[in-house]
């Protein structure tokens, strides 16, 4: 393996390479086949690269531009060690994490297909106590099959803590109509039914209005509203889910939870097993609360387990992060040389991250000396 520690010049955030290959001379960009259909996609392409503290995967959705994707390269370079500063992958003194534990709980994820499909997806998962259903993947014109696949759901699991995730999909009057509908499914939370904070508190008051027992939870408005207390400031959800990558990393995610005070849940933003490690990681160090307690229960089940969606990961199937009994393990994952090499893009496809990394890499660097002056 070649050598990835930072060159001297990587030392300080004031002389940060301007190259990306001058930080890091190894990088393997993999095509990773789904098991069915996901956010509209069948296949999903991340980027691997080590570091000193072991490997980390890049891997924003390729419609993403470079100012949001350039977070998730910070997330990267964060757990694999390649940044200057802190070193946020590790637990810190006095944090939640001083005793870490081994595993997480983790959810199934049950996509957005058909309900005579329902049981052969979730038995990929084995025994979970939690399962968070996608609906809404055409808006509320696929409300008639999410009620199908839902009470599919109930059929084969009656007892099972539900989630439910719309993405945003709705607007609020639709999401109002849902919810209507939803409510008789025993929801733990709904997360992210419409777009906008704004629109999400007024859902929230609507839905105390009548009555409905269904809990808010915020994603895309934490992911990617500049300021996220706005969530917590005007009541807009009950519960955070958070992913490191989206967020810029283990670190500023910790940030995110401390500053709303919210319950929170970590999730994968799908994720081969090296990516899913450092939300294990998180997951791991969320602090634990009354409130937390009586929303999600003492080990809150995170939205780790989506490694089970790809037909083939970066390691060997018995290994990695598919969950076992419902749990993840805590720990870092090195991706195996086959795999590396079997599951590679073609040299186009790979340029075209080349590229892409070059590109995030020079608007974080500028980012990352900024703070530096700053902080001087």
């Amino acid at each position: 393996m070649a050598d990835s520690r930072p060159s001297a010049a990587a030392s300080s955030a004031a002389e940060l390479p301007e190259r990306f290959e001058d930080l890091i001379d190894e990088v393997h960009v993999l095509r990773l086949p789904m098991v069915t259909r996901f956010r509209g996609i069948t296949e999903r392409e991340i980027a691997l690269l080590p570091g000193p503290d072991g490997w980390a995967e890049f891997s924003p959705f390729t419609e993403y531009g470079t100012e949001e994707a350039s977070r998730w390269l910070r997330a990267a370079l964060e757990f694999a060690g390649l940044l200057p500063g802190d070193r946020a992958s590790r637990p810190t003194a006095g944090s939640a994490a001083e005793e870490e534990p081994q595993t997480v709980a983790v959810n199934a994820t049950l996509p957005a297909c058909p309900a005579e499909e329902v049981e052969s997806v979730l038995a990929r998962y084995g025994h979970v106590g939690t399962v968070k259903a996608k609906v809404a993947e055409h808006g509320i014109d696929s409300l008639a099959d999410d009620l199908a696949r839902l009470r599919q759901f109930r059929r084969i699991l009656p007892d099972t803590t539900l989630r439910l995730d719309a993405n945003a999909g709705y607007s609020l009057a639709e999401a109002q109509r849902a919810c209507t509908e939803f409510a008789d499914f025993d929801l733990q939370y709904f997360e992210q039914p419409v777009a906008g904070v704004e629109d999400m508190a007024r859902l929230r008051e609507e839905l105390a209005d009548r009555d409905l027992p269904i809990v808010l939870a915020a994603d895309e408005s934490i992911r990617k509203a500049e300021d996220p207390l706005r969530v917590a400031a005007l009541g807009a959800a009950e519960v955070i889910i958070v992913k490191v990558q989206p967020l810029g990393g283990i670190a500023a995610g910790r940030s995110v939870i401390d500053a709303c005070g919210l319950p929170a849940v970590v999730s994968s933003a799908l994720e081969s097993s090296v990516g899913l490690a450092a939300g294990a990681r998180l997951a791991a160090q969320l602090p634990r609360t009354d409130r937390s307690r009586a929303l999600l229960g003492d080990s809150p089940a995170c939205g780790l387990g989506t490694v089970r969606l790809f037909a083939s990961d970066v390691v060997a199937d018995d290994a990695g992060m598919r969950p076992v009994d419902g749990f993840v393990p805590v720990t870092r994952i090195a991706p195996d040389p086959d795999r590396l090499q079997s599951l590679a893009v073609d040299p186009g496809r790979f340029d075209w991250w080349a590229r892409r990394l070059q590109q995030c890499w020079s608007r974080l660097r500028l980012g990352e000396r900024e703070r530096g002056e700053g902080a001087g």
